[in-house]
């Protein structure tokens, strides 16, 4: 953006930055920033993010009283993992190329801005407080959870199959990144087990155990239609009853995105958003309420046998990112946890559909 400095740091978005950002985002007039007071928020693993309270010199009708802020991690090997894997590129051009043509729900970018030569980048969000943030340790309701289909159908649908996608570099084919996921899976795999050896029961270290066996033949599959993927759709990313209830649900986080089947996101998101029992008892449901509003969104030759038999065979998705994931980014107590509770219901889900044998 001519004019507008990428603002690597939370400390440099400062007043005179602000009121040029929003000037060209067009909900400043004449009117300046006067005051800046940031906090963090949010428990981003590879992006760090802040909420910028605001003053003003005078009042303006669509001036916003707060905006939030994401920036490459401050920790060296959470922004490592950003770079290597071209999360902060890809989160960048989601917001730029691709959201206004969806259906999902997200938030309004003012800035979306990326230096390709040090991959720091800027992007400046509208704030949806209030809103109820998910929070992938307590996990959530049934009703959560079809709200959470919905939404993931309304990204899917419009897109689902469309060949132009492909035509984007940043956001197709991963193959050098791929080839270097199956090259680390061993080491990975090794220090997740030395981590966590004593605190995951050994049936579904077992499964975690069994991820090289599978990961080739699934990253090569294109067998189902491939539309705009989260890749880490999960609690942690989402906001329920955004801005006061004037929206049903929002998805945030979207450094993983890519080209890929749709299903990897709704199998991911029931492995790891409801407990076992909740989810043994109402996936089929849900997963159904997800195919039908596929349908609704022009979505055809892809029947619910179709959709079940994708549901089984991607729950593998939440096994690979506990583990690839809690060795990848900065360790903290909350982390474990997390990768914990991840673990555990991807392995579960995996076992209960026989993921593995889809693959083998």
């Amino acid at each position: 953006m001519e004019g507008l400095k990428i603002a690597a740091r939370p400390q440099d978005v400062d007043a005179a930055w602000l009121t040029l950002a929003l000037r060209r985002a067009g909900v400043l007039g004449e009117g300046r920033v006067t005051g800046v007071e940031a906090r963090p928020v949010g428990n981003g693993l590879v992006g760090d993010s802040f909420r910028f309270a605001l003053a003003y010199d005078r009042p303006e009708p669509d001036a916003p009283a707060s905006v939030v802020g994401k920036f490459a991690a401050a920790d060296p090997t959470s922004k490592a993992a950003g770079v290597s894997l071209n999360l902060y590129a890809r989160e960048v051009g989601f917001y730029r190329e691709l959201a206004s043509t969806v259906a999902i729900s997200t938030p309004r970018a003012f800035v979306a801005e990326i230096d390709p030569a040090t991959q720091d980048f800027t992007l400046l969000f509208e704030d949806l407080t209030p809103a109820r943030q998910g929070d992938q340790l307590t996990g959530c309701s049934v009703e959560d959870a079809e709200t959470a289909m919905l939404e993931a159908a309304a990204l899917h649908g419009p897109r689902w199959g469309d060949p132009a996608l492909a035509s984007l570099d940043w956001l197709g084919a991963r193959t050098e990144t791929n080839n270097a996921i199956l090259q680390m899976l061993p080491a990975v795999l090794a220090g997740f087990r030395d981590r966590y050896q004593d605190v995951l029961e050994p049936e579904f270290m077992a499964v975690c155990a069994r991820l090289p066996e599978v990961m080739t033949n699934l990253q090569a599959d294109r067998s189902v239609p491939l539309t705009i993927q989260h890749g880490d759709f999960r609690l942690d990313n989402i906001l329920f009853d955004v801005q006061g209830g004037r929206r049903r649900m929002a998805t945030l986080d979207w450094q993983t995105v890519g080209l890929g089947p749709g299903l990897v996101d709704v199998a991911y998101f029931l492995s790891a958003g409801l407990g076992h029992a909740d989810r043994r008892q109402h996936e089929g449901e849900l997963v159904r309420r997800y195919h039908t509003e596929l349908l609704r969104f022009g979505v055809r030759d892809y029947d619910w046998d179709a959709c079940w038999r994708d549901y089984r065979r991607f729950a593998v998705h939440g096994v690979f990112m506990a583990v690839f994931s809690a060795i990848a980014v900065e360790r903290t107590a909350r982390g474990d946890e997390m990768f914990m509770t991840m673990a555990r219901g991807g392995c579960a889900q995996a076992l209960d559909h026989d993921t593995f044998g889809f693959w083998s």
